[in-house]
């Protein structure tokens, strides 16, 4: 009964092996080798990168962190892709914390009465074998309005720390942030603020 059993248990280990070492695929570049499916945004791996001209001396960099987002992509027909992503404001980093808390406040974010900017993909349009034009309807502040991404595929494949099958964007846009009623301090710092976002997504269970 015991050889029986680890007989049993050494079979059960060997399929399970050959099933991981199956679904495992190396890094690719080509976006026609992308598995189609849902992802969800690895949050140590996500981040947006905010830029904008601080009274014409400087150009001004700074974080969100803790964005979550989801992407339903379809390779062969990316029309059809989706993605969504949330972005809580209270977590904007400057590397000052007077500044971050400044920019949470009233004059420009207003976290507490407005905790998250959001997200919702309305189409893609690839504009090349590796890029792609996201639009979709970014709210902010109360305010919602129509903004166009250009995104950049970099690799797909499975992660070597976590062996999760993985899918790497870039991506950039420019953004009036007056539109979006974050008007304080214009026009000495400037209004246009460049987005810079960085993505690595999982494949979702």
């Amino acid at each position: 009964m015991r050889a029986t059993a680890f007989a049993l248990a050494a079979l059960l280990l060997h399929a399970t092996g050959a099933l991981a070492q199956e679904q495992a695929a190396d890094p690719t570049q080509d976006p026609n080798q992308v598995r189609a499916g849902a992802y969800v945004l690895d949050p140590d791996h996500g981040k947006i990168t905010w830029s904008v001209n601080h009274l014409g001396y400087s150009t001004y960099y700074g974080q969100f962190t803790g964005v979550s987002a989801r992407l339903d992509l379809d390779p062969k027909a990316p029309a059809k892709s989706r993605l969504t992503a949330t972005v809580p404001l209270s977590g904007v980093l400057t590397g000052s914390q007077r500044l971050d808390q400044h920019l949470a406040g009233p004059d420009f974010f207003d976290a507490a009465k407005f905790p998250e900017a959001t997200f919702v993909g309305t189409g893609v349009e690839p504009t090349s074998p590796t890029t792609a034009r996201i639009t979709g309807n970014l709210s902010l502040r109360g305010v919602t309005k129509p903004v166009s991404v250009d995104a950049t595929f970099t690799q797909a494949g499975t992660n070597p720390i976590d062996r999760r099958y993985t899918v790497g964007f870039e991506g950039r846009t420019i953004i009036k942030r007056s539109d979006f009623g974050v008007s304080a301090f214009l026009p000495m710092v400037g209004d246009e603020v460049t987005l810079r976002i960085a993505g690595e997504f999982k494949a979702a269970p």
